[in-house]
Formats: structure tokens, sequence, C-alpha cells
């Protein structure tokens, strides 16, 4: 079915290589828990949605799984230039999801995590040229380190050029199995250095490694950030919770043109009371999962829905708009994800899901 002709993270590749239960399943999408902020108080759609792409490496062939071709790069460029696109800073994105004016459709932000040096040799000079904004995530500790990252010089010249700098903490780390000091560090400090660096302070934040829990989110909320990003699949509107908005992750194997032409024509599943409210695996595990959809319910008829670590999941129907996933084996250690689709209008998909994370 073509709601299951979606590719799926390296990591869940391996999943089902290995069980051969499907040959592809969706990447997972945005966190919708109840209880936090949202980006705006309309309905849902009412200011648009938009897709967020995620970069790591650029032409370095060594690392396949967070690595994009240069071929592949450049066609997506030239797409983004091509087609009914608009590509704007995240921070307008988000300002104008809380703010207005409305975003018109087919709304893209471009992000790049963990500012190695081919993000400054490779990837910027392609998209000053495209004139395309977009956001880098550093953690401070590895500006420098070593030439595989860009040196503050770089981030610097990067950031004069109107690039956008965000926080990603200082030094990467899995920040659900620490305490809420240890959190408020790891982002005051990093914070501290990158204004002192560049000029000023990021106000937009990138969760290392895309892991967040109900605890860590209220720690940066209580930062002042105006918004943070994960990295699960899927497209956002105002209804979802501002602080684990979701970024579609692009690598060489799942980088090609047929792919990105699908992912930045997706759209959001708004949805509501969705449980298990915090995304850290605690005392119940497998969680009982669920969730109410909130916008058009006439194709939810034909959503499936995945796990990585299970493969396609049972869905119970409770009324019109309730669903609620059962699924039946333990997640495993690290990071779970679950991922629910259905192919709306002019064959654009609805995307909704959520990572788990168990310490």
């Amino acid at each position: 079915m073509l709601e299951q002709m979606i590719y799926m993270t390296p990591r869940l590749l391996k999943i089902t290589a290995r069980t051969h239960l499907f040959v592809t399943l969706l990447m997972a999408t945005l966190i919708a828990p109840i209880a936090v902020p949202i980006l705006g108080v309309a309905e849902a759609g009412a200011a648009g949605s938009a897709v967020v792409l995620m970069y790591h490496r650029f032409d370095e062939p060594e690392y396949p799984s967070t690595n994009i071709t240069l071929e592949q790069f450049e066609a997506h460029i030239t797409e983004l230039k091509s087609g009914p696109y608009t590509v704007l800073p995240l921070s307008e994105i988000i300002s104008r999801m809380k703010n207005g004016p409305d975003l018109p459709d087919f709304t893209v932000g471009i992000s790049v995590d963990d500012a190695y040096a081919s993000v400054y040799q490779k990837a910027w000079p392609r998209l000053k040229q495209a004139g395309l904004p977009f956001t880098v995530f550093a953690s401070t500790a590895r500006v420098g380190r070593s030439t595989a990252y860009m040196n503050w010089d770089q981030l610097r010249e990067m950031s004069d050029g109107g690039v956008t700098i965000g926080n990603h903490t200082v030094t990467h780390a899995h920040l659900p199995i620490h305490d809420k000091a240890i959190v408020k560090e790891e982002i005051a400090q990093a914070a501290e250095i990158l204004e002192k660096e560049l000029g000023t302070a990021p106000d937009l934040f990138a969760y290392p490694y895309g892991e967040s829990s109900l605890a860590v989110e209220e720690v940066v909320r209580a930062a002042g950030f105006k918004a943070a990003f994960a990295q699960h699949s899927g497209a956002f509107d105002r209804s979802v919770n501002s602080f684990y908005l979701p970024r579609f992750a692009l690598s060489e194997k799942y980088g090609h043109i047929d792919r990105f032409r699908m992912i930045i024509r997706t759209l959001p599943i708004p949805v509501t009371d969705v449980t298990p409210r915090d995304s850290l695996i605690a005392d119940v595990n497998p969680p009982a999962i669920g969730f109410t959809v909130t916008g058009d319910t006439s194709r939810l008829g034909s959503m499936s829905c995945f796990v990585s670590h299970e493969g396609r999941a049972r869905i119970e129907r409770l009324g019109s708009v309730r669903f609620e996933i059962r699924i039946t084996k333990p997640m495993p250690k690290g990071r779970s994800r679950l991922s629910c689709t259905y192919r709306g209008e002019k064959g654009r998909f609805h995307w909704m899901g959520r990572q788990f994370y168990n310490p």
C-alpha cells in the first residue's frame, strides 16, 4: 500500500531487515503531549503548517547514516527553489504560527545539527547561493574540538552571514537520564558560551538525539526559548507542543528526490489527549498509547501505525476520533518510535508519531 511506502530511519531499517516484517515504515513524527504550551490558541491548521528538515553531514560518505551526498543535496535545493515551496527561517515559522500572518502552504524550514565542518565547507556555500535560510544547532564543547567540527571563527562567520545558531547543549548529553539541575546547567552554559562567542544567545533549542521528557521540557521552557525541536518526523501546525517539534531526518539512504518531494508536502495529524504524557519510559512498559484526532476525520479509516520494535501495530478506534495503539512487547533500552500516517487529499500524507526513551 502507498501508505506503507514511507522511508524509515537507519535504526528502524536494521530492525525490519532482521525480522522481515515489512520493507519500509514511517519515520517517527510529532509528539503532542497534553498540558504543555502549544504554538497558538486558534483551531489546528488556522495558521498553516510547516515541515522542518534536519541534516547532519555533507559529502562525508564514511558516515552514511548521517551523511547526505552533494548530488542529493543539490537536488533538494533545486526542488525547493523550483517547486511551490516557501523556505523560511525557523524563528519566523514559530513567530508566524504564534502571532500571524498565516504561513503559506508548503512552508519548509531547514536545520542542521552538530556543527560538523562539512556544514561550513559544503552546505553553507550552496544554501547561500540559493538564498535559503537555515539554522545550525551547535553543542559548544564540540566546536573546534577537532577538524571534524567547525571552529568558532567559522561559526561566527556563518552567524554574521545570517545563519541562525541554536542551542544544542554543551556536551550533547542524553538529557532525560539527568536531574533538572544538570539539564539546566547544560543549557545555561551553552547559552552563555554562544552569547560570548557570537554576540547573542539563541532562542531556539534542539534536544540531543531527539530525547526528552516532561521534566526536560519544563527546564527548556523555563530557560526562555521560543521553541524546541526533536528528531522524529512529521509536519506541525499551531496545535502541537511547541517544545517538542518534529523534523524529517535526511541521510544518504533516505535522501533520494522522490522521498524528499513526499516529505516536504506532508501535513500534520492534529491530535490531543495523548497518552502517555511523558516520553520517558518508567514503570509501565509497554505504555498505554492513545490520542484523539481533532482535524478532518474523513480518511482516518486508512490510517496505519507502526512501532520500531514490533512492526505494524494494532489500532483500536473508539468512537470516531479516539485511537488506542495496542503493542505487546516492552520497549527496549534506548529510543523507540511510534509512527502513524494516512494519505489525504491530492496524495499528500498526514503524519503523527512519538519517540520514546527507555533509559
